[in-house]
C-alpha cells in the first residue's frame, strides 16, 4: 500500500475546539447540540411514511413527525448528517484515502464482520432510542451545557466500553 505524503492526521486538540465550536453554533442557531440518532430516525420514518403512509399517521411514534407538513427530512440533523457523510468523503478524497475496504481481524470473513457490523448497528439504533439519543448527542451536548447526566454519560458510555472491549475481544484477536 503507497503511503501518502501529506499528512493524514488532525491534531486532536484542534479537533476538540473545532467540535467545541461546532456545539455553539449548533446551539445558536438550532437551540440544540450535536448528535447523529435523530437524522437516522427521521430517515427511518420518512421511509415508513412512504410505505405505509396510513400507519405512520396512527403509530404514537411516527405520528408528531409526520403530521407537521414540511415532514421529517427537514430537520437540520438530517442536513448535519448529509455534511458528516460528504465530509468524509471530500477528506478521504484530499487525503487519498478514498478507498473501499472492510476494517476486521485477519481471521474473520467480510461476510462475518459485516454481519457483526449490522447487529451492532441495529442494537446501537434501538438503544439511542430507547436512551432517547445517542453517545455524542448525550456526551458532547450534555457536557457543553453542563448538565449531570452528560457527565454520567461520559462515565458509562468509557467504563462499559471497556469492559466491552474486554469481553468481546476474543472476537478481534485470536491467542496463538
Amino acid at each position: 500500500m503507497k503511503e501518502s505524503k501529506r499528512n493524514t492526521y488532525i491534531n486532536p486538540y484542534l479537533g476538540g475546539v473545532i467540535i467545541g465550536l461546532l456545539i455553539i453554533i449548533a446551539y445558536y442557531f438550532s437551540g440544540e447540540g450535536l448528535g447523529s440518532s435523530g437524522a437516522f430516525r427521521d430517515v427511518a420514518i420518512t421511509t415508513i411514511d412512504k410505505v405505509a403512509p396510513a400507519y405512520a399517521e396512527e403509530n404514537a411514534f411516527t405520528a408528531p413527525h409526520v403530521i407537521n407538513e414540511e415532514g421529517p427530512m427537514h430537520t437540520w440533523l438530517v442536513y448535519e448528517m448529509l455534511g458528516v457523510i460528504f465530509g468524509a468523503i471530500l477528506s478521504g478524497a484530499l487525503f487519498s484515502r478514498l478507498r473501499f475496504s472492510i476494517g476486521k481481524a485477519p481471521h474473520l470473513t467480510n461476510k462475518r464482520r459485516l454481519i457483526y457490523a449490522l447487529i451492532g448497528g441495529a442494537i446501537w439504533g434501538i438503544g439511542t432510542q430507547l436512551g432517547r439519543g445517542c453517545t455524542s448527542g448525550l456526551v458532547l451536548s450534555g457536557i457543553a451545557v453542563n448538565s449531570l447526566s452528560g457527565y454520567i454519560g461520559l462515565v458509562g458510555i468509557f467504563g462499559f466500553g471497556f469492559v466491552f472491549a474486554y469481553i468481546f475481544k476474543g472476537i478481534w484477536i485470536k491467542k496463538q
